[in-house]
């Protein structure tokens, strides 16, 4: 598949299920390779990735339907714990402050940086992992989450959680998206 495909077919799937159309072992063994392929600004490798499987993610979604104390619903939540695993996405705060302190003059963009490398980085997987024949949708619960994360992952306190990616079989596809315009985001000048 070319990129433009792997791009076309990335989609927010919400149907999702624990059956994966490969092992956990390709999945896992794709986010590394993605993750270390993933470009970051001065190559500060600040990028960080858990990937829940099994009881870890079923008890990651209980446990953010807690820390929410019933203000998201239960079905909603469900619906990512059905899936197979959930990628969390971090940076290393302490690595992107040591670039802050060794660079001076470039200090205010190192976490802009981190975080633009993350968003590669979550779309690369995201891609990569429709590539694979599994569905995936992103999830913003930090930082109410971060805490409780921390805690159930055994993560460093310098982990600085950006987003959740809940993934595992596709059970329905998403509707077509709607054609737009593109010349109102693009311009080309000569």
């Amino acid at each position: 598949m070319n990129i433009t495909e792997a791009i076309k077919d990335r989609r927010t799937v919400y149907a999702i299920n624990k059956e994966l159309p490969v092992s956990e072992e390709e999945v896992v063994s794709f986010i590394n390779e993605a993750t270390a392929l993933v470009p970051d600004a001065f190559n500060m490798k600040s990028q960080r990735v858990v990937v829940a499987l099994g009881d870890k993610q079923d008890q990651l979604w209980d446990t953010v339907y807690d820390v929410f104390e019933g203000k998201v619903p239960r079905d909603k939540i469900d619906g990512f714990k059905a899936g197979a695993g959930t990628v969390l996405y971090f940076y290393d705060k302490a690595t992107v402050e040591a670039l802050q302190d060794q660079f001076p003059l470039y200090a205010d963009n190192f976490p802009v940086w981190a975080q633009q490398s993350n968003g590669m980085l979550q779309f690369t997987i995201w891609a990569g992992l429709r590539n694979l024949g599994i569905g995936a949708n992103l999830q913003h619960y930090n930082p109410v989450i971060d805490e409780a994360v921390k805690k159930l992952f055994d993560v460093p306190e310098n982990y600085v959680l950006v987003a959740e990616m809940p993934f595992g079989g596709i059970t329905e596809l998403p509707a077509e998206k709607e054609k737009e315009d593109i010349s109102l985001r693009v311009k080309v000048v000569k």
